[in-house]
């Protein structure tokens, strides 16, 4: 169904559609950064991802049996409009949207950040 190229990416035969949606290694990468740097502050506990035909899912959890706190969705046929990126909440609100997983990543990153006094 699709071909590995050199490069690592995967490319659907000509005149076929790829089955699922999913992530390239540095998109991976990158959220599995930030998803280490949550478990260790003690905010996340586990993880999920869900490749489908229309978007990439990457969910985090306080806890395996709750709600995500927090859902990265990757959705390639909205590239050209909002972005293809979206944050979601725990109660599934829209966080934020985007065309960069940087952008989309910044709220999180921000529950790291801690005020330092003199």
């Amino acid at each position: 169904m699709s071909s590995i190229t050199g490069t690592g990416s995967v490319v659907a035969f000509p005149g076929r559609i790829p089955l699922q949606v999913g992530f390239d290694r540095l998109e991976l990468q990158r959220i599995l950064d930030l998803y280490g740097r949550m478990v260790a502050a003690g905010i996340w506990r586990d993880y999920a991802m869900d490749f489908g035909k229309e978007a990439a899912n990457f969910s985090a959890f306080r806890r395996a049996a709750e709600r995500p706190q927090a859902r990265v969705e990757k959705r390639p046929s909205l590239r050209s409009k909002q972005g293809m990126w979206t944050l979601f909440g725990e109660a599934g609100q829209v966080l934020k949207r985007g065309h960069e997983l940087a952008g989309i990543l910044s709220p999180l990153e921000r529950k790291l950040l801690k005020i330092v006094e003199d």
